[in-house]
Order: structure tokens, then C-alpha cells, then sequence
């Protein structure tokens, strides 16, 4: 026996759409809670925009890394400036990933293996150590490569 759309409970379309929301959010908040994005958040919110000269990229065709090689590719945008590191995630993403600026004096840089290629690595936060892990061509790009070594 085949069921019509008109004869499903009304209620069943928008129990679908707050249940997927709610997964949605639940999703988001694991990704923020996993990656150290919500504890950087807790002192590092953007409350300004970039100053000075400023290079971005992202968030496509990029690939970032996060704490536990959490993959962020295709997802943030990097901005270089004068002031500091700004992060910002795409407006679907955002929940619990708010933007980001993180001072220059709270950066640490080196460079580390992982699969055979060589990332520039930025430790975010003096307390917090969240490392942020990008290729040398996308470092050089934002022009934080004069600032590792």
C-alpha cells in the first residue's frame, strides 16, 4: 500500500526540518569543540576588521588543519595583517566558529612533516596551543613565511 504526500501528518515536515537543524548545530558545535576553534574563541574574537596591509586566502581551493589533523579545506578564510591572524569560517559553518584574530605575539611558528610533506605550522594561542597547520605555498601567499625563520 503506497502512502501519498498529502496524506502524511502535517507535522512530519517541519519535525524533518527542526531535526536536521538541530544535527546541524550538534555537528557544528563538535567540529568547534574537536578542532580548539571554540576554545580559541573564548579570548580571541574578532571585534574589529584587519588593519594595515592584509593578504587572504581561502577558503577555496585551500587546505588547513586543525588540531588532531582536523581537515578545515574549503572552509576558512585566512587573513595576514598587520595587527594579527584573522580566521573566519563560511556563514553555513559558523555556528560556534566565530571569527577569530588572533595577535601576532600569540603566534608560534615552525614547520612539521606529516605524510611526506612538509606543512608550516602556527601555534595559536600562548595558553591555549592550538595548532594550525598549512602548505608552504598558502603560508607564503598570506606572507607569514618572512615572519617563521
Amino acid at each position: 500500500m503506497h502512502t501519498s504526500p498529502s496524506s502524511l501528518p502535517p507535522f512530519l515536515i517541519p519535525c524533518i526540518v527542526v531535526f536536521v537543524a538541530a544535527w546541524w548545530v550538534l555537528i557544528c558545535f563538535s567540529c568547534s569543540a574537536l578542532t580548539g576553534w571554540m576554545k580559541l574563541s573564548k579570548r580571541f574574537r574578532a571585534e574589529s576588521e584587519p588593519t594595515g596591509p592584509i593578504s587572504s586566502v581561502g577558503p577555496f581551493p585551500y587546505s588547513i588543519y586543525m588540531r588532531y589533523w582536523s581537515h578545515y579545506s574549503c572552509l576558512v578564510r585566512i587573513t595576514a595583517a598587520e595587527d594579527g591572524l584573522y580566521l573566519s569560517m563560511l556563514l553555513p559553518f559558523r555556528a560556534f566558529h566565530p571569527p577569530l584574530r588572533i595577535a601576532w605575539s600569540e603566534v608560534r611558528f615552525g614547520r612539521e612533516k606529516f605524510f611526506f610533506r612538509t606543512y608550516v605550522s602556527l601555534l595559536l594561542g600562548a595558553q591555549e596551543q592550538i595548532p594550525l597547520r598549512m602548505t608552504e605555498g598558502m603560508a607564503r601567499k598570506l606572507g607569514i613565511l618572512d615572519k617563521v625563520m
